[in-house]
């Protein structure tokens, strides 16, 4: 079906190594292609990945790397040594591995086959450029040091970094610097975005029940309605940002679900009424604030109409923030690779939220966007017929290649010789 065996590479001379490593890599195209098709076919839960860890670990055998599994749960880590290591520097490289509670809708041959589960945020492709920088990384071993390749699972929610970091991934593998990067559907193909300080938002969630005393329709004056209640919750919690937030920083209240009473009950007004959001920031003061009035106009609104009303706060993902050195080093290797008029170094932050933050949180390292198309036809993340790119393939995994590769550079393989 596929084989990421090795084969015979040299370096050719060029003067300039970053293009080398790109015409390498583009040579396993379709080999690296039909692994993130088979992923694809095969989605898996966060720490479900049972399967996308087996193709992983296989792939990575035939490579003849050092492999450890289990690694926060589902997790895989391949060590790959360079040619010295007299610097005895270690950079880690991340890639997530796990896919979204989705029914897909799309109807290419690689679809879906697990119902309700969908690869559609593009972590097949992460896991395929990975392995595609793993088979280069092992096969000319061009630096000075220990790559450490990261394929992380549990991303969508679960907080696989967090596991991963628990479970001794940065004790038993000190790594200098680590770095991920993400497909991006608004930036086109051969682009690359990178910012220093914040690039993805914290994502906290929020419950608020509401509960008052149900009652007939007919006679609200003898009930106290949570559903009002909530309504006017609703309302003003919309006032937060516009009113408490500084235009100069960011901040997205959404109560995205409302479950109260019944559809088949039209005149019974029911005892409680629960709401469920998400809250996104990327300063620690701006998010305390903002839970703290989210708390009290909860809690105040329900008061006032009799009833009370229970907020749970979750923080579930912090802020991703890059660090500047590695953000300016990495927006340096993606010119290397795509030119600087294709390099955004300012690139805007999103109100997402990546689980990488927990990495970055004790490690250097900064987080990356690879272009890859597809927005303007409505192929958006999480979107049920999206699909990632396997034209990106290549530069993905070249620009994975030589972060590691230039961060460790040999005396007479390096960026800057």
């Amino acid at each position: 079906m596929y084989s990421l065996a090795p084969s015979v590479l040299h370096h050719d001379g060029q003067s300039d190594p970053l293009m080398a490593v790109t015409r390498f890599i583009g040579g396993w195209k379709e080999e690296l292609a039909a692994v993130r098709q088979d992923l694809h076919a095969h989605p898996e839960l966060g720490f479900e990945e049972h399967r996308t860890a087996r193709v992983i670990t296989q792939a990575l055998g035939l490579m003849g790397v050092e492999v450890h599994t289990g690694i926060g749960r589902t997790g895989v880590v391949a060590i790959v040594e360079g040619k010295a290591n007299k610097s005895g520097r270690m950079i880690g490289l991340r890639a997530d591995m796990d896919a979204l509670p989705m029914m897909e809708c799309n109807t290419f041959a690689h679809r879906s086959v697990n119902p309700g589960r969908m690869h559609a945020c593009g972590h097949d492709g992460h896991t395929a450029m990975l392995l595609g920088a793993a088979r280069y990384l092992a096969q000319t071993r061009n630096f000075d040091g220990t790559a450490v390749l990261i394929f992380q699972p549990g991303e969508e929610g679960y907080g696989g970094a967090r596991e991963m970091i628990a479970d001794g991934l940065f004790t038993r593998w000190n790594v200098d610097a680590v770095y991920a990067l993400h497909n991006w559907p608004s930036l086109e193909p051969g682009q690359i975005g990178v910012s220093p300080g914040p690039t993805m938002a914290a994502a906290d969630k929020v419950e608020i029940i509401v509960t008052g005393r149900g009652g007939h329709g007919a006679h609200p004056y003898q009930a106290i309605d949570p559903v009002l209640v909530a309504a006017h919750i609703i309302t003003a919690a919309q006032s937060i940002v516009s009113r408490n937030v500084s235009p100069l920083d960011a901040a997205v209240v959404s109560l995205c679900a409302v479950e109260a009473g019944r559809l088949d009950a039209m005149s019974v007004i029911p005892d409680q009424a629960t709401l469920v959001g998400t809250i996104r920031t990327f300063k620690t003061n701006v998010q305390e604030m903002v839970e703290t009035r989210l708390r009290l106009l909860a809690q105040s609104i329900a008061q006032g109409f009799g009833a009370t009303a229970q907020v749970k706060y979750t923080r579930i993902y912090p802020a991703t923030i890059n660090h500047p050195y590695q953000a300016k080093f990495a927006a340096d290797i993606a010119a290397g690779l795509v030119g600087e008029a294709n390099v955004q170094r300012n690139f805007p932050p999103s109100m997402g939220a990546e689980d990488f933050s927990f990495m970055l949180q004790v490690k250097p390292g900064a987080y990356l966007r690879l272009g890859q198309g597809g927005a303007a036809q409505g192929k958006l993340l999480h979107n049920a017929k999206y699909d990632f790119n396997d034209e990106v393939i290549p530069l993905g995994a070249s620009l994975l290649a030589c972060l590691a590769e230039q961060s460790m550079p040999l005396d007479d393989f390096s960026l800057t010789s």
